[in-house]
């Protein structure tokens, strides 16, 4: 099923505007979840995130209604979450972080974290995407599969958090 959330664009300077409705839409999300000390850091990751001048947010909206987002922002050259897992870094190493992407569950199977996905790395300057998901939903990593991603490693950012599947993406090419 396709749903027709309206999708809006914010930047850097716009998250102060935006952060609780971010933090709303991930209590939503994680609800089950929300007593593991790593969902809890949450605010923490929007500031790192948000702090970076070439971040990027994508909010769908129902009506006046936030029902799920992506944000990222331009990797910092040399830590790339993929360059441990290359031999051969490609030519154009310049990557995008798809950091978060999340729909509130009543929005799920809509349709609406591909539209999210799209619009965030739509006309990204960056020549690579890369994100991170827990192999422990392998439903989730066939679906960036289909998006154009491969896996390439492994990766646990903190102590505390999963050792996630580290996926990349070419953007400058098309999705099969």
């Amino acid at each position: 099923m396709q749903y027709g959330a309206e999708l809006r664009r914010f930047g850097h300077a716009d998250l102060p505007a935006i952060r609780q409705t971010l933090l709303d839409v991930h209590a939503d999300a994680y609800a089950d979840e929300m007593d593991d000390e790593f969902n809890q850091r949450f605010p923490w990751f929007i500031d790192h995130w948000g702090s970076n001048p070439g971040y990027a947010c994508v909010i769908a909206y129902d009506d006046a209604e936030p029902v799920g987002f992506a944000y990222g922002a331009p990797a910092a050259p040399g830590r790339e979450w993929w360059s441990e897992h290359l031999t051969e870094p490609p030519a154009d190493d310049s990557t995008f972080s798809v950091s978060e992407l999340m729909v509130r569950p009543r929005w799920r199977k809509t349709g609406t974290a591909e539209r999210l996905h799209a619009a965030l790395i739509a006309d990204r300057p960056e020549a690579l995407a890369v994100l991170l998901v827990d192999p422990d939903h392998p439903k989730v990593q066939a679906l960036y599969e289909t998006w154009g991603y491969a896996l390439v490693g492994q990766r646990q950012p903190f102590p505390d958090s999963p050792n996630y599947a580290v996926m990349l993406r070419h953007l400058t090419q098309p999705v099969p």
